[in-house]
C-alpha cells in the first residue's frame, strides 16, 4: 500500500524550495507547476499542492486553510538516529520553518517542527531496548 499525504500550499515553488532543504526527494514524474511530490519513505509521499488544484478535487473548496489555521493532522514518522531527528529539525529551521518542542522520555526522542504553510511534523527516534511503559 503506498501513502499519499495532500495538503495545500500558498505557494508550490516555496514548499518545493522548504522540502528540498530537508533533505527529501522530489519525484517529478508526478511534479508540475501545481504539484510536488516528495518522496518521504517507500511507498510514502507528501504532496504539496496550490490551494487551487487542492480545493477543485472533491469539492473542498470551503475546508482549504490558510497558513494560519492549525494544522489538523500531525506527519510523525521514525529515523534511526536521535542524530538524525535533530539534522531533520535543524534543516526545518535553516530553511524557515517553525521549531517547537523537544521531548526526551525514557523510551523515545521527539521534536517538532511547522512547515511554511503550518502542517505539523514530530519526527522521532525510538531508544533501543527501553520499555514504552515506563
Amino acid at each position: 500500500m503506498s501513502l499519499f499525504i495532500t495538503c495545500p500550499v500558498q505557494s508550490v515553488e516555496r514548499a518545493t524550495a522548504f522540502y528540498t532543504s530537508l533533505g527529501w526527494t522530489l519525484n517529478a514524474e508526478m511534479s508540475d507547476h501545481n504539484v510536488s511530490c516528495f518522496a518521504i519513505g517507500s511507498d510514502q509521499y507528501v504532496m504539496l499542492g496550490s490551494r487551487a488544484m487542492y480545493a477543485s478535487v472533491g469539492g473542498v473548496e470551503d475546508l482549504v486553510g490558510g497558513p494560519d489555521t492549525p494544522s489538523k493532522v500531525t506527519v510523525s514518522f521514525d529515523l534511526g538516529s536521535r542524530e538524525a531527528v535533530d539534522e531533520l529539525v535543524e534543516r526545518a529551521g535553516t530553511a524557515g520553518g517553525r521549531l517547537g518542542d523537544i521531548d526526551d522520555y525514557p523510551f523515545m526522542y521527539q521534536r517538532q517542527f511547522d512547515d511554511l504553510d503550518g502542517y505539523h511534523y514530530s519526527p522521532f527516534w525510538m531508544k533501543p531496548n527501553t520499555d514504552p511503559t515506563e
